[in-house]
């Protein structure tokens, strides 16, 4: 029997294992569970995961000017280590550049709104990126520093060594100001910007805390020739680690990337067409417009994030339909804003189905189904 069909028929066992905490029971065992390759996986994630909510006083003022970008907003998560240890396995954080610290150190809102919520500013004078969703409006972090974000992260992780990998999506911000008197404009992401971001990432998590690009390419030509090749590392290789990927526009990814052929000597992963050779990740955010692309992807190699809800439509319709379609989508991390019910709509919410932080995803469960 080939390697492959070897491959395939160990992955058929698994199907209706809890990967991270094998019961034994069922051939679910660790030595079992932990041949299976990560983008074999499946787990449940956050979308903006270190957001806070916006205090009352400045949602009255944004729902005054903007009432549908207001209710887009009107969602936040507890820390990191709260949401790790309810079993997300993907997070997301948002970065603004700050090379002269204290740009965002008078947001608009807190200005603006009489009897706002108190909010300590302190951490945005201090060196280095910060974090938040948008500039001025939608500025409260459980972790302003980015380098907090990630030692919270870290912590958690070194205390429980046998995690599935964690996907670490960055969004970087730039661009224009709000239209309002007193706004700030974001700086822009230039080369020493993108080299900051890695080495703030570095700078938290040792070598062989990560999952790196050049990990994966291995020998291979290309990073996508790798994971056309089955170069993702295994469950039990990368237990307690940690992996990044830029889910940005082109044109920041091309900034990233340089001239390099893959992402030799990145640290992140990219949000990259799949023909391209520094593919291996991929953001496809529609599991409903997007599920053949995604099915696509997965079967190509490519770890792909998809979301469950956006905008925090799904929440107050309490409907499960996008829910239930990014899970069939064998899309490898679904996110969410919703780990947990927002009583204030519904009882939506969305875990992984049979429990568990990680489970095989449905698209190799059923391949592998059908090749044994």
């Amino acid at each position: 029997m080939s390697l492959a069909l070897m491959l395939a028929a160990a992955l058929a066992a698994l199907s209706a294992c809890d990967l991270e905490t094998p019961s034994g029971e069922a051939g679910c065992t660790r030595a079992a569970v932990d041949q299976a390759p990560i983008n074999a996986l499946q787990a449940v994630g956050t979308h903006n995961s270190y957001k806070l909510a916006i205090p009352p006083a400045e949602m009255a003022l944004l729902r005054a000017m903007a009432p549908a970008q207001a209710a887009g907003l009107d969602y936040a998560h507890p820390p990191l280590a709260v949401q790790l240890a309810a079993g997300a396995r993907q997070l997301e954080i948002d970065v603004v550049y700050d090379p002269d610290p204290g740009r965002y150190a008078r947001p608009l809102g807190l200005r603006m709104a009489p009897g706002t919520s108190p909010y300590d500013l302190e951490p945005l004078m201090e060196p280095g990126l910060k974090v938040m969703h948008v500039q001025d409006i939608d500025y409260r972090s459980s972790c302003p520093l980015f380098t907090g974000c990630l030692a919270q992260v870290a912590a958690w992780s070194q205390a429980h060594p046998d995690h599935a990998p964690l996907l670490i999506l960055l969004n970087l911000k730039e661009g224009e100001a709000l239209p309002a008197p007193g706004a700030v404009s974001p700086a822009p992401f230039d080369a020493v910007a993108m080299d900051a971001v890695d080495a703030e990432i570095r700078s938290v998590f040792p070598p062989e805390a990560l999952i790196t690009p050049d990990d994966v390419q291995g020998s291979h030509p290309t990073l996508r020739a790798a994971v056309a090749a089955g170069g993702w590392p295994s469950l039990g290789q990368a237990r307690g680690r940690v992996m990044f990927a830029l889910d940005a526009p082109r044109s920041q990814v091309d900034l990233y990337r340089a001239d390099r052929r893959s992402l030799e000597g990145r640290v992140m992963f990219v949000n990259i067409d799949e023909q391209d050779d520094a593919a291996a990740y991929i953001t496809l955010n529609d599991p409903v417009e997007q599920a053949e692309r995604i099915a696509a992807a997965v079967a190509a190699g490519l770890i792909v994030r998809t979301r469950a809800d956006a905008d925090t439509v799904e929440a107050r319709e309490n409907d499960g339909a996008r829910r239930e379609a990014a899970f069939a989508t064998g899309a490898q991390y679904i996110s969410t804003d919703y780990m947990s019910p927002d009583p204030r709509f519904s009882d939506y919410r969305v875990e992984l189905p049979g429990g568990g932080a990680a489970r095989l995803n449905p698209r190799w469960a059923a391949s592998s189904k059908a090749v044994d």
